[in-house]
Parts: structure tokens; sequence; C-alpha cells
């Protein structure tokens, strides 16, 4: 897993601006810059470009980049970023890299083009002179409900050769409006850039120079000036983290920068603009809303539900990155009166309610699309984080409320998402909080399976199966499986389904989110073959659906990389239960099961539980759980030695006419898929001693 972007080959290297809170909508148009065309302007003064690299005979790939310079600018009225590059184009393929674009934000500030060439041999010819740019409004996540207001300046070169060197130089704004007081960001380069010659430069006027941490890949390399930082590559080698290592070990080859001295002041700053945005007016309609809901929940859990729900159906989502809102959130009032909202504006207006009805509450700030668990060692920077909740104190116990969510995910005692560092908004600051790690309690993926084939084995049996997903793959069904009616849903699986292997008839399709459980739930019953496999002496076996597993990984990596860089896994948990009613035609006696197991690899469980019972039916229950996502080296090689022991069997059951078994129970007794509630808040998935008592 990697925390840097792909990057194209000819933009290999990048610099990252902070990452934008989703933002709230502001209808008047910007001022900053004429958005029907970008001024062409000679380089800074504060920007120089790099002595081109010659191109070596035996040059490989698309392009060889014969320089690349980036370079961050900071002053007392914000940030810009110099990017500037001269690529030879070595195969056909490569032509397309004449199609160049830049974004910017125009509340940011102006852009500015300085140069589009093709150097052709001797001749260099001006494409600025016959081509301008075009300027479009570009929202490249509109179905999403996300506007960012960026504007895109394209041009495409024309005539265009391989074997042409293609010169491209600009200027766009890199800060955020609202804190562009406040410099903050990274300079990276990526893990595999094509060969070339590389520059990363921080430079800043004077009293803006802001603290620099760089990763130790650069330390050695950096050169220091009065008013600037540089790092200078040519033909650099493609890295890669340490195999199977948690995500921080791929943070590399980076510079931070903030003017940020700690998390706590970070916290300070945006609790601000969040105390700013919850003050009501004196007539606001959210004061009744807040009486009404008092009137309606007696307890302060309930009265938090109800301010939730509120906050989740009557505003709907909306992200829009206008002058200055990708960090200030829209007030509450002015959220509540519009009816959308983004994540700032939905937060500020539940932090609003719940201070009306007198609840406890803060902002949080989390992450959604970047790895925390290496922001402890990070300098501080608000762009590291992407999304804003709430967290409210009820009754002494602390609860989690999203308002960009539905309102079938309700206020919980740990995030709906998994998030590692957090911070918390104060006024008087607080540092980065880490939220402790657990094995998920409940399984995030189930199949649940009940095959009724007492008819006999040439007959179809009954089928029920019932599907469990929780996390975000409930959402994503949730959405999907909520917008059509019962009937619609039906029709749908009926006509994917029937015919197929396993279904001849599809009777019902039942759908519900369960919001204790926060699982999404999809049953399905009909009719359907077995597949047995018949032998001719009269023996049938059959595959259990669900019941094996996969060996895994060894954990293991290439001689030079970290020897004490622990290994990690994601966390997961799943639980597949078959019970089978067996043919009325055949004796119970002559029917078994193979093999059993419970045992823990790599910091997760592996467990496998089957039982025969006078009912005539079958069982088995398969799960594996995460424990622990990382593990030493000393722990991975003992059990790697253990992986020629692991049971990969597929759960089996078979009838054998002319032998009798003793096999009834293994690892202890297992439910019937019609004997617990296995969507519930305690299925019996695995072994005894760990399940919840």
């Amino acid at each position: 897993m990697s925390l840097r972007p792909s990057i194209a080959a000819a933009l290999a290297l990048s610099v990252a601006a902070p990452i934008a809170f989703a933002s709230t909508l502001n209808a008047q148009p910007s001022e900053a810059q004429d958005a029907s065309s970008v001024p062409i302007a000679p380089t800074p003064e504060w920007a120089s470009d790099s002595e081109p690299l010659p191109v070596p005979e035996d040059a490989q790939g698309l392009i060889f980049v014969r320089r690349q310079d980036t370079i961050a600018r900071l002053t007392e009225t914000g940030a810009r970023s110099y990017q500037s590059q001269l690529f030879r184009l070595l195969q056909p393929q490569a032509l397309q890299l004449g199609n160049i674009a830049f974004a910017w934000n125009p509340a940011s500030g102006p852009a500015q083009v300085h140069a589009v060439r093709i150097h052709r041999g001797s001749r260099v010819i001006d494409v600025l002179e016959s081509t301008q740019f075009e300027i479009l409004r570009r929202e490249d996540q509109l179905e999403q409900a996300m506007l960012d207001g960026n504007l895109t300046a394209s041009l495409r070169v024309p005539d265009l050769r391989v074997g042409d060197d293609l010169e491209f130089a600009y200027t766009v704004p890199l800060h955020d409006p609202t804190l562009k007081e406040a410099s903050h960001g990274l300079l990276f380069l990526a893990d595999a850039p094509p060969s070339g010659r590389f520059r990363l430069e921080l430079s800043w006027e004077v009293g803006q120079e802001p603290a620099i941490q760089l990763t130790d890949d650069l330390k050695e390399v950096a050169e220091r000036t009065d008013n600037a930082i540089t790092v200078r590559f040519d033909n650099p080698e493609a890295i890669a983290p340490p195999r199977n290592a948690p995500p921080r070990y791929s943070w590399a080859r980076i510079i931070e920068y903030s003017d940020f001295a700690t998390w706590e002041a970070v916290s300070r700053r945006f609790f601000d603009l969040f105390d700013v945005a919850t003050q009501l007016d004196a007539n606001s309609p959210l004061r009744e809303e807040a009486a009404f809901i008092a009137s309606e929940n007696a307890s302060k859990l309930a009265q938090a539900q109800a301010a939730l729900k509120l906050v989740q159906q009557q505003v709907r989502y909306v992200y829009v990155g206008l002058n200055g809102g990708n960090f200030t959130p829209a007030s509450a009032d002015e959220t509540w009166e519009r009816r959308y909202g983004d994540c700032k504006g939905k937060t500020a207006m539940l932090l609003a309610l719940l201070r009306e009805l007198e609840i406890e509450a803060e902002a949080v700030l989390v992450a959604n699309t970047i790895p925390t668990d290496g922001h402890p060692n990070r300098l501080a920077n608000p762009g590291l984080f992407d999304h804003v909740l709430v967290r409210a104190r009820i009754d002494g116990e602390d609860y989690w409320l999203d308002g960009t969510l539905p309102a079938v995910i309700e206020a919980r005692d740990e995030p709906f998402f998994r998030y590692q560092s957090v911070l918390p908004l104060a006024s008087n600051g607080k540092a980065l909080e880490r939220l402790p790690e657990r094995p998920f309690e409940l399984p995030q993926q189930m199949g649940i399976v009940d095959i009724d084939a007492r008819a006999g084995f040439d007959e179809p049996a009954k089928k029920t199966e019932i599907i469990v997903s929780r996390g975000p793959s409930a959402l994503q069904e949730y959405y999907s499986f909520s917008a059509v009616t019962d009937n619609q849903l039906e029709a749908a699986f009926r006509s994917e389904l029937v015919g197929n292997r396993e279904w001849d008839s599809i009777d019902k399709v039942a759908y519900r989110f369960d919001k204790e459980t926060q699982a999404s739930v999809l049953e399905i019953v009909g009719t359907g073959p077995v597949d047995w496999e018949a032998e001719e002496d009269g023996t049938y076996t059959f595959r259990l659906p669900g019941g094996g597993f996969n060996p895994p990984d060894r954990r293991q990596r290439a001689e030079g990389d970290l020897s004490e860089t622990p290994y990690w896994q994601s966390p997961q948990y799943s639980c597949f239960a078959t019970t089978v009613r067996l043919p009325e035609e055949t004796e119970l006696e002559k029917w078994s099961f193979n093999t059993v197991f419970d045992t823990m690899l790599f910091g997760r469980v592996f467990y496998r539980a089957m039982e025969k019972r006078n009912d005539r039916t079958i069982r088995m229950v398969r799960a594996s759980r995460t424990e622990t996502t990382e593990i030493t080296p000393k722990r991975a090689a003992r059990d790697n030695e253990r992986l020629a022991n692991f049971d990969n069997s597929m759960a089996v059951i078979g009838y054998y006419p002319r032998e009798e078994t003793d096999t009834w129970n293994g690892t202890g007794p297992v439910p019937a898929t019609d004997e617990v509630d296995w969507t519930g808040q305690n299925p019996p998935c695995l072994p005894a001693d760990m399940l919840k008592k």
C-alpha cells in the first residue's frame, strides 16, 4: 500500500497540496482570475530550471526526463508552486502526453503559464504563438455531489513528433484561501519515476521559513541555503516499501513543511473555525428544532440520535470547494437554510443542535483516504486529514456521530470507519489521539446457507441463502438496494440467478438494514441443484459453500529489507455457516465429514467446526478473524514453519454406503442456520473461548 498516488510517466514528480476537506457551496463567482484565459508570464524570479540531462543512446521507456523542476515558494500572502519539465518522447504512445493540462483553485489566486515549446533538433517552436489554453470548469466528481471549484487549463500541442523534446512550465497557487498565512504541505518523488533528472525545492521569503522534516532517504542528499532546501536526483532508482509492512513504511522521498508548531495548534485553529460556524442566530429555526427534539425524546442519547437523524435525512450532502470552503465550514444556520452541506457544514449544524440540547460534544478530524498510523511522526499538517465528524459524551460514554452517513448509521461507541489517529478540536488545543485497535466484534462478511436435500440426491433442494455485509460494503449495498422496491429487487435477482448452476427458481428475495448490528442483510429463498459428486459404488460427496481456506502467504522479504520491520495485514472478520438436511433415503450412520481445525497464524484465527446431529443434519461453521494487524518478524518466521501443516481442504460431507462412521462432532457443537440468529449480536462463528460472554 502506497501513501502516494500513482503518477503518470511524464509527471513523476509532484507537489502534494493540502488535502481539502469536503467543501461548502458559495454561489458567488470567484473574482481571483478571469476564467477565460491564463496569462503568459516570465518565469518567477524565485524559480529557475535545472540544466537538461543529455539523452542516452539506449534510453528506454516512453519518455526520458531531461529535467523536471518542482518548486514550492512560501510567502507572506500564501504559497505558489512552480512546475517545469523538459522530456524527450521516445515512443509513439508518448505522443498523448502532448495533451497537457493543469488545475488550480481560482479562489487562492491566479495561475500563469511560462512556456510551451517543442525542441526539434536545433529548432525551437513556441507553441503559444499559435495555440492557446482552453479554460474548463471541469467537475470530475459531480456524480458524487462533489464540486471542487477548480479551473483546468488544457492544451493539445500540435505537430508533436517522436524524438521531440516537449517543454512545459507554469505556476499555480498552492495554498488554501482559509489558511494562506499558514503554509503546510508535502513535496515528494514518486516510487518509480522514469529515467532522467529531477529536482525538488522548497524556498521561502524572509521570515516565512516553516518547520521542515525530511525522510531519512533525503537527509544526506538535501542541499540547504538560507532560504531554500533542495534535493536533486539523476536517474533515481525505483523504490518499494518492505513487503507486507504497515502503511507508514511507504512514507519515503518526502519533504514535509508546516507553519503549525504542534498538533495542538492545528486543533485550536480549526476549533475557532467551527466555534464561529456553530453560533446560532437569536431567532434561528434550529433552536425550535432542538426544542422539539427535547420534547419528543426523554434521554440524552435519544435526543442525540434524533439530532443526528435530522442532519442525515434533511440536509443532503453536497461538497463544493469554492472561495475558501475547503477548510471553512458553512454556518449551522446557513446549512439548515440551504438544506445541503458537506462534512463540515453538517458537523457544525450537529454541534449546534447538541449544544442547544446541553449535550457535550466536539468536532474530530479524521482521515478516510490516508492511513494515519504514521501521523504521530509527521509534522502537524491539517492536509493529512480529509473528514470531520462529532464525538459526544453522554452518560459517561463516548458516541461517534457522522452527519454524512445515511440515517441507518446511528450514534455508535466507535466510529463507523476504522481510524488509527484522530485530532479532536478544542479551544485549548488537543494532541493527536490514538484510537485503540480491537478485532472486529461482528463479522464484516457472512454467508449463511441452508440446503434442504431431504427429497434425494437427484431432486432439487430447497435453499435459503443469507448474505450479510458490514462496514463500507454494507453502505454500498444499502444505497443500491434501498433505492428500489421489493418487487424490483426480486425481479432483478430472479432474472440474474435463475438458470445458473445454483438456482432453478427464486421464491423470495428480501432486503433489510439492521441498525442494531449495522448490517446489510439480503435473503434469497428458492430451489436449485446440489452439486453432489457421485461414484459407481453409491458414494456421494459434496463440498460445502464457504467451507475452505486458501493458505496464507509466507511472511518473507527480499534480502536487505529492514529486518525489524513488522508485518502488517488489514483487519478482517468473515464467517460462513452451512446446514445440510440429508436425503431421507439414506442411513445417518453412513454420513461423515472431513477435517475440522482451530489455529492461529500470523495473528489471524482460522476456524472450522462441523457436526452431525440425530435430526439428520450436518452443520458447518467456518470463520477467520484478524486478532492483530502487526506481528514481529520473529513471530512471522515461527509461523512460516507451521505453514506446511495448514489444512486448506474444502469442507466436505460424504455418504459412504459401505461404511459406518462415528464422526458426529468436531471441535464443539454447531447450531443449525435456523437455531440461532446468525445475523445478531453474538453469532457463534468463533471457538467458544473467543465468543462474547
